[in-house]
């Protein structure tokens, strides 16, 4: 039948869908070590443009010009900028990331690793009530307006939109304690050492429903726009209901750049989770971090602002190929 395609041009297609794929992961591939030398760059010389000097505030001023120069030399400090990047580059290269100035023995790796798991238990919670809230509001939401009913489901979307906007987290942290854990006694105080899991709850729901505000929106928008595609005009002629061809066909393409803007919004979910983390009187990369630039604790800075740009950049590369696994289409951009 001259209507089918021949075995060879099938795989001659996919040869060349194959080839497509490679190139694209390479390229992305590419781009993230690139990005993670350029972070590595950004850190060095930023943490170096604050004014001060390290020694004075490890020694303070009371200490002889000696003592000083001693432990600026002890630091490197009194070497070239080329001379400690290149020192700086090879801490990360070895996996160590310098030594705390104020514990000289101690890697920084290892305070970092010792604060990471509460850090990421945050991240983590704040992501899945953020995209437990989003996916289901903006969806309904869009079938909603679809349907000319301007409450409910859409009236709850544009609230919580509008509230994630208007009240940042910094904002909503101290109101949710006096809410939560001093009127009504029903969550443990900051500090808690015994809280456990009871001790996320909180900062996780507020840095998640800041992050559910702007995908909400999203999800709603793409949502209205996919509804409108002939794809899932025609599963509705098949006999699907609104509702089914929504969840089968819409949802899966809306994802895409809601994905994409998930990514994005790492950033922002990481830096509300270091103000929580100092809120809440939580261990966290952001409460090590805040120690330590109090302190002038220069190697301890720069890993910690390394960790979260590297996190960055592999959460973005993951989005990448996860949307290359959901839409094939990608490769082509």
């Amino acid at each position: 039948m001259s209507g089918v395609p021949s075995a060879p041009a099938n795989t001659a297609r996919a040869a060349t869908a194959r080839s497509a794929t490679a190139r694209y992961v390479l390229l992305r591939l590419l781009r993230a070590a690139a990005t993670v030398w350029a972070a590595i760059t950004l850190v060095f010389i930023l943490v170096r443009a604050v004014p001060g000097d390290p020694a004075t505030a490890i020694l303070g001023d009371t200490a002889s010009p000696e003592a000083h120069a001693a432990l600026r030399e002890a630091l490197l400090l009194d070497r070239p900028l080329p001379e400690q990047y290149l020192v700086f580059l090879g801490s990360v290269l070895d996996g160590s990331l310098g030594h705390s100035y104020r514990v000289r023995d101690r890697e920084v790796a290892t305070d970092i690793a010792a604060v990471m798991p509460h850090t990421m238990a945050l991240t983590a919670c704040a992501l899945a009530i953020g995209w437990l809230i989003a996916l289901p509001l903006g969806t309904f939401a869009a079938l909603a307006r679809r349907k000319g009913q301007r409450f409910g489901w859409d009236l709850g979307a544009r609230a919580l939109t509008s509230l994630g906007v208007a009240v940042p987290t910094i904002a909503l942290g101290p109101l949710a304690i006096l809410l939560f854990c001093i009127q009504l006694r029903v969550l443990p105080m900051p500090g808690d050492q015994d809280a456990g899991f009871l001790g996320l709850i909180l900062p996780s729901s507020i840095v998640g429903i800041a992050l559910a505000a702007s995908l909400t929106r999203q999800t709603r928008a793409q949502m209205l726009e996919k509804l409108s595609e002939p794809y899932v005009m025609a599963a509705r002629a098949r006999g699907l209901s609104e509702r089914s061809a929504a969840l089968r066909h819409a949802l899966r393409n809306a994802a895409v750049p809601v994905l994409t803007l998930g990514a994005a919004q790492l950033g922002a979910l990481l830096s509300g989770s270091v103000i929580l983390e100092r809120l809440f009187e939580r261990p966290g990369l952001g409460s090590l971090l805040l120690d330590a630039f109090g302190a002038r604790d220069i190697p301890v800075v720069q890993g910690c602002a390394l960790v979260v740009a590297i996190l960055y950049v592999l959460v973005n590369l993951g989005s990448d190929l996860l949307l290359l696994a959901i839409d094939p289409r990608v490769r082509l951009s």
